[in-house]
């Protein structure tokens, strides 16, 4: 009986451990701006692909007390209040100049699932007038770019650099969901580069989860592993 009781435990772990992992924060905003008009921006947690956006209510842990920051073109980092929806936190900012802007989010968890650690990293991007010309702020521990400046466009070669510590990140599998269901899993090449050709307009998003097997005390927990699981969205035009 006890044997039994032990795989039903595990399997039960297994299970929120899968639904966990599966799930992730994103990011939405209009991919453009324009200075002195203010824009919403809206942060979701739930299954991209499945058309899943969770009621606040039940996101895991604490999740929902994730800070949202914004970095200017001058590279200068502001946090943005946010408020709750039934299924979304909402926040907005005013852009001041031209340039490119990135949101982002970096959380980790209370909780731990067993011995593992979870952190939630989610980023996009906003330009406003002319695109800058430099590389897009480097915000977060694991983080999603695109490359060049022109804007994300139907059925035209996508480049998205994935960097782990602000170092290209080669050899990881990533996962490329679009708003119809579509999903491609790619492999960053020897620059840290997947490719794409979008075949539909609207919001796509990219995530990846990355285990670190440092170990260390969160919250007064020990903890063996860190799951990072990041996400970058962008909207196809």
């Amino acid at each position: 009986m006890k044997k039994i009781n032990l795989v039903l435990l595990t399997l039960v772990f297994s299970l929120i451990t899968t639904s966990l992992f599966a799930h992730a924060l994103w990011i939405e905003t209009s991919p453009t701006g324009t200075p002195g008009k203010a824009q919403t921006v809206r942060i979701y947690y739930g299954e991209f692909v499945e058309n899943e956006r969770d009621s606040v209510s039940k996101w895991y842990s604490d999740i929902k007390d994730f800070s949202l920051w914004l970095v200017g073109p001058d590279q200068k980092k502001v946090q943005l209040k946010t408020t709750p929806g039934v299924n979304y936190y909402e926040a907005d900012f005013t852009p001041a100049q031209n340039g490119t802007y990135t949101l982002a989010v970096s959380h980790y968890a209370k909780e731990l699932g067993g011995a593992s650690r979870y952190h939630f990293l989610a980023t996009t991007d906003v330009t406003v007038g002319k695109p800058s010309t430099g590389n897009i702020a480097a915000v977060n521990l694991l983080q999603f770019q695109k490359q060049g400046i022109a804007p994300a466009k139907l059925n035209k070669q996508l480049q998205i650099k994935l960097s782990l510590n602000q170092v290209q990140s080669v050899g990881k599998k990533v996962q490329v969901f679009s708003p119809t269901g579509w999903t491609r899993e790619l492999t960053t090449d020897a620059h840290g580069m997947v490719t794409f050709n979008p075949p539909f307009a609207g919001r796509y998003v990219v995530e990846i989860s990355d285990q670190d097997k440092s170990s260390g005390d969160h919250h007064g927990k020990p903890y063996a592993e860190t799951w990072n699981t990041a996400s970058y969205s962008i909207e196809i035009i």
